[in-house]
């Protein structure tokens, strides 16, 4: 059902008198978005039979890349380089409009080392070689597949409005922010100086938490910064049955997961969201040899940077102390390493901007359509391109559940698959329709 459609009569009239007063971004939007949808569904199930993993958005990158040049932009490909020196197959893609503001709209491509369950008719059976040589299947399990659709779809919304804005649309096709060094490595590239600084930065994520059909917004924090660690547990190994003749590093190692959760339960304000978690635990070659190190790896995401620092420098402590109480010596302290690559700041949506395009989205969809967004301490790249909210920039959630199926989940308390699941399947019609004519409607109110 078109987004017109959904909005009672009588709203729809007196949202329309309000927009035509304000601006004419929404003249027909509706009805041209849903003549894209059935052309834009097409290339969402394309883009999800053929995932790519970060780092390898080739074929997906070389599809927007031709997308966007039919749609009249000038288009650079292979744009960003990362810390190895290899390039990334990040697309920037220019439409300039005479004098006026510079906004950048940002997509990201790369999909996730997850075999597909869903049981769809277009599901990903793809594989590929994860960086550690295992095979592993892919799929677009947090829906960068319909990231892309929304930028493409949004890219001829604005290529066939020219007569309403002015000024310079920059669209972003990022690689890479499942390993959060897309954004890095584009602006490692010298992206505003080849390609000009924004005046605004803007995003979607589709979220399996609001309903297919509404977006959600707010202002300030939106999604927490994400920072790898790893900790090497260093012992002296020695024979299973003689323990008393080494240190022991697993032993270290399972106390040191226990205590760091201590770090954010005892010593973090409560009132300061902060999240340490453990997820990888590698040491040891054979049951009975203890070996000469264990080596963890730790994500830790917060909102602010003060809590990060405090929360590294207790882990390092706490690392330290249990390796003194074990009787180590000095040159076999624990190695903590806070990585330079997957490291990646909180995303914040600027309050002024965020308000601004909340007006905006609900003139263009209606106000049961817009609702406030929550915060969450999953992590983005998105927020580099701001360079450290120099430049207002919002991300707003799109909304990719089935209502009916939300409704239930939230009455039972189980929750729907969400990002990063297996069986994760975002009801893409509604989703797309309403993310394209979200976003250029915002795009055309802020390139006035």
């Amino acid at each position: 059902m078109p987004i017109s459609q959904r909005i009672p009569v009588c709203l729809a009239c007196a949202l329309a008198m309000a927009a035509g007063a304000h601006t004419q971004s929404s003249s027909g939007l509706p009805a041209s978005v849903q003549a894209q949808l059935p052309a834009l569904s097409e290339t969402y199930k394309q883009l999800h039979r053929n995932p790519e993993l970060s780092h390898h958005e080739e074929k997906t990158s070389a599809y927007l890349a031709a997308e966007l040049r039919k749609a009249g932009y000038h288009v650079s490909e292979r744009v960003g380089k990362y810390q190895d020196g290899s390039r990334a197959y990040g697309v920037v893609a220019v439409m300039e409009n005479g004098r006026g503001p510079r906004l950048l709209v940002r997509s990201d491509m790369d999909a996730l080392p997850v075999e597909e369950k869903t049981g769809l008719d277009y599901a990903s059976t793809v594989r590929a070689k994860n960086p550690e040589g295992q095979d592993v299947g892919v799929m677009h399990a947090c829906g960068h597949d319909i990231h892309v659709t929304v930028l493409l779809g949004t890219a001829r919304e604005m290529a066939a409005r020219k007569n309403e804005w002015h000024g310079t649309l920059v669209l972003i096709g990022q690689p890479s922010e499942e390993t959060i060094d897309g954004a890095r490595a584009m602006l490692a590239d010298s992206l505003y100086e080849r390609f000009g600084q924004p005046d605004f930065v803007l995003s979607e994520h589709d979220a399996a938490t609001a309903p297919a059909g509404a977006i959600a917004i707010k202002g300030g924090p939106l999604l927490a910064s994400s920072t790898s660690i790893d900790v090497v547990m260093r012992g002296i190994g020695s024979h299973g049955s003689a323990p008393q003749y080494g240190k022991d590093p697993v032993l270290m190692a399972a106390e040191f997961v226990v205590r760091a959760q201590s770090i954010i339960s005892r010593q973090i304000d409560p009132q300061q969201p902060a999240v340490l978690t453990v997820g990888t635990i590698h040491g040891g070659t054979k049951r009975n040899i203890i070996p000469d190190e264990v080596t963890m790896g730790i994500t830790l995401r917060t909102y602010s940077d003060k809590v990060r620092d405090q929360i590294i420098a207790d882990i390092r402590r706490e690392a330290d102390g249990i390796a003194t109480g074990y009787g180590l010596p000095a040159d076999r302290m624990p190695i903590v390493t806070v990585s330079e690559s997957e490291i990646t700041p909180a995303t914040y949506n600027d309050p002024a901007l965020a308000e601004r395009v909340r007006a905006v989205a609900t003139a263009a969809l209606g106000a049961d359509h817009v609702l406030p967004a929550e915060s969450v301490m999953g992590s983005e790249d998105v927020g580099l391109f701001t360079l450290g909210g120099k430049i207002p920039g919002v991300m707003f959630w799109l909304g990719a559940a089935d209502p009916d199926k939300l409704a239930h989940a939230r009455e039972t308390g189980i929750p729907l698959p969400g990002l990063h699941s297996a069986r994760f399947a975002p009801v893409y019609g509604p989703t797309i329709e309403t993310g394209v004519t979200a976003m250029t409607a915002m795009a055309l109110d802020l390139l006035k």
